[in-house]
């Protein structure tokens, strides 16, 4: 992926947000376990950012998909994941799809809004008994007139307490088998019917995450992304700027907690000197950052082919899985450099290690990108 200048102008726009509009209040949002989200995305849509690679009719900017990429790593800068995780719900998991297949109408009434950060979203996928086994979603949408009627719930969905809308999957039909019984609509979050419970979380506290209640939700079919039947290929279609969009933020946000550690460990004086000055030290270190910089070259290349056009669910499966291993381990290393200190909550390190789990688990878990790179491999059958 070749850096333009026009890809260093957005870098600079977005790191200016992230250091005047985000960063001086992270610590504030934590406690508060609340972030203004629509102001956030108000400002972000001002800056053009919401709608970096979608089509311009709708107010986005047309560029291809390194773009995304640039503002991700931008954002992985914010001092607090959960910030940068309901940004990237708003601009690279809850529009793809509307942006790539949903009707005129139905984006121009939700997908420009999102883009001007005048309306929130939020993806609707995850249920109690299904989270990356997408294809076990039972949530259904009965056709009844011209509306759906929807019943169901869905799980530990980000954004949804805030949102305004969300782009939820759920099953259209009991026949074709469940990868095509199953369409996308969008369903605004302020219909009669809907029940939300905000959840209590390990980490990304600033990030709102709900449980969401659908009794006999009426909605228009015309809100419909695409076509009936389709949803959970454009559902896997959505994964693949999602897990791009992850590893981005992912190796910048631990390249940030690993700097930080640097310089502890240069003050830190254990036995008459700096920890910093052990062996042991600049090797783990180093080790850290080479296999960072090796998951950057991996998401680059998927980038690139991705802008080619190419199916990058392998590429981007297997970054998605090596960033979610190295933020499930990297942290309790660094943590450990900081001793009794990286134990108590005032320091940053205590927040990286908390909010880290997730990439294992989120977006697709690390045994299930294994899954997918295994079929890819011809050692696990396609089902």
């Amino acid at each position: 992926m070749q850096e333009t200048q026009e890809h260093m102008e957005l870098r600079r726009t977005v790191a200016n947000i992230v250091a005047n509009d985000i960063n001086p209040f992270v610590d504030e949002w934590e406690e508060a376990e609340m972030m203004p989200l629509h102001d956030i995305c108000k400002k972000m849509g001002q800056a053009g950012l919401l709608g970096i690679s979608k089509p311009a009719d709708f107010g986005g900017m047309d560029l291809d998909y390194s773009f995304e990429v640039v503002f991700a790593e931008e954002m992985g800068h914010a001092k607090a994941q959960g910030v940068s995780t309901a940004i990237g719900v708003q601009s690279n998991m809850s529009t793809p799809a509307l942006a790539a297949h949903g009707s005129d109408e139905l984006r121009q009434e939700f997908l420009a809004p999102a883009i001007a950060g005048d309306m929130v979203g939020a993806i609707g996928v995850t249920e109690q008994g299904s989270g990356s086994d997408v294809s076990s979603v039972r949530s259904f949408a009965r056709k009844d007139g011209d509306d759906y009627v929807i019943s169901g719930d869905k799980m530990f969905i980000t954004n949804s307490i805030q949102a305004d809308w969300l782009c939820m999957l759920c099953n259209t039909s009991e026949d074709n088998g469940p990868h095509r019984n199953k369409t996308l609509i969008i369903v605004p979050l302020n219909s009669k019917g809907i029940t939300k419970q905000k959840l209590k979380k390990l980490g990304l506290m600033c990030s709102d995450t709900g449980h969401l209640n659908f009794d006999e939700v009426r909605v228009p079919q015309r809100y419909r992304i695409g076509e009936e039947g389709m949803g959970f290929t454009y559902q896997m279609e959505q994964f693949q700027e999602e897990r791009l969009y992850a590893v981005a933020r992912t190796v910048t946000f631990l390249e940030d907690a690993l700097e930080e550690t640097i310089d502890y460990a240069r003050q830190r004086m254990a036995f008459g000197r700096p920890i910093l000055d052990n062996q042991v030290m600049h090797y783990k270190m180093a080790e850290m950052q080479s296999q960072l910089e090796a998951i950057r070259s991996l998401l680059y290349r998927a980038t690139d082919s991705y802008v080619a056009g190419g199916n990058v669910t392998k590429l981007a499966s297997m970054a998605k899985y090596l960033i979610g291993v190295m933020a499930s381990e990297m942290p309790a290393q660094l943590l450990q450099f900081w001793g009794g200190q990286g134990y108590m909550a005032e320091n940053r390190i205590t927040r990286v290690f908390r909010d880290m789990k997730l990439v294992s688990i989120g977006g697709g878990a690390n045994e299930v990108m294994l899954q997918i790179i295994s079929k890819d491999m011809g050692i696990l059958p396609r089902r």
